[in-house]
């Protein structure tokens, strides 16, 4: 069996992808796997390091607010893609193609459809992106970490199976030794949030005597290094990296997650039960503001709004949840109840079946 997956461009799209296709190999070590991406995104660097082909096409972003030159540029690429993505379709005959999102997802996957391939798309957040909206209505299946997705996809089969998570996430045997200190892990994603270090930071600095009481890992992403760290200028309740590697242990140590909205994020926090305080990345479809919004309604997480972040509101709440940790612990056990274990491993089953049962017909 053959499978192209094809999409990217941030961490929270390539690591469940490769978990998915990892799963897949474990089932059936005879499956084959392509990436597709763009040479835009994180994927240039990922796929080639965890050991996969990876094929390039082009692609741009479509849902710009107002930006009209850069969606013209980017609708000038889409012929181009559709025509490179058909080569690669002839050239490798996929069994089935899986679009993670990501700006190569969609000229692939609607290509693959429209030649009569396999196909379905990975939707990680509650309100569906613009391209994976379309997409629902030529694919064969989507599968879903959120309910609410439903509401947006025209599939002809929506299946709701959790989060693929990191095998170093999912397989992480968590320390029960209790944490000495009130610890709070400040992640922007991979690639790092200049808001959220300005905030956190001012936080710290601005507020000692709630500083002195926890302390704070703070990833700042390569942009923002060596001003926070100049900034801090070796604070002592402050614990700074430019990139975290080892996140399991790093989530271990945390009892709360400054971060944004990503569904990958938020699945990852859930598995270890780290209450997050989300600020959404502000975008056009408001995808990591529904995300924040899903676990708000379970009270399993806590949302600022970046347009009227509040810093006073900040420091208190974290003052309450330092002062009362049993509010934390229940919020954190309902967090824990939210994740889906085995999702990546329950994705590739049902690849597998979809493709042995056409290939029975």
């Amino acid at each position: 069996m053959k499978i192209i997956v094809a999409g990217g461009g941030t961490g929270g799209h390539i690591y469940p992808a490769i978990s998915v296709v990892q799963s897949l190999q474990k089932i059936d070590p005879t499956v084959e796997a392509l990436f597709v991406g763009t040479p835009l995104g994180l994927e240039s660097k990922i796929i080639p390091q965890a050991g996969y082909r990876l094929a390039l096409i082009q692609s741009g972003k479509l849902n710009f607010s107002g930006q009209i030159v850069q969606k013209i540029k980017s609708i000038l690429k889409i012929p181009v893609g559709l025509a490179q993505s058909l080569k690669i379709l002839l050239k490798e005959k996929p069994d089935f193609v899986l679009g993670v999102g990501g700006y190569a997802s969609a000229p692939l996957v609607f290509m693959a459809a429209l030649i009569g391939k396999r196909t379905a798309i990975w939707e990680p957040n509650a309100h569906p992106g613009l391209a994976n909206r379309i997409l629902s209505y030529f694919v064969d299946k989507s599968y879903l970490v959120f309910g609410d997705a439903t509401k947006y996809l025209k599939s002809k089969n929506n299946l709701v199976l959790g989060m693929p998570l990191r095998s170093e996430i999912e397989d992480y045997t968590a320390n029960t030794v209790k944490k000495s200190i009130f610890t709070i892990l400040c992640f922007g994603g991979s690639q790092g949030s200049v808001f959220l270090n300005d905030k956190i930071s001012d936080f710290v600095l601005q507020n000692p005597e709630v500083a002195s009481k926890l302390k704070v890992i703070h990833q700042t992403g390569s942009r923002d290094f060596k001003r926070m760290q100049e900034k801090y200028k070796n604070n002592t309740s402050v614990e700074i990296h430019e990139y975290i590697y080892e996140m399991p242990k790093y989530y271990n140590q945390a009892d709360l997650l400054f971060c944004r909205g990503g569904a990958s994020t938020l699945a990852e926090a859930a598995a270890f039960g780290v209450v997050p305080i989300v600020v959404p990345l502000p975008a056009a479809d408001d995808h990591q503001q529904r995300n924040a919004e899903a676990l708000v309604r379970e009270n399993a997480g806590i949302m600022f709004l970046q347009t009227d972040f509040d810093s006073e509101q900040f420091k208190q709440q974290i003052a309450k949840l330092i002062q009362d940790k049993s509010v934390l612990n229940e919020m954190s056990g309902r967090l824990k109840q939210i994740v889906t274990k085995g999702a990546a491993g329950k994705i590739a089953q049902d690849i597998l079946d979809t493709v042995h049962a056409s290939q029975n017909k």
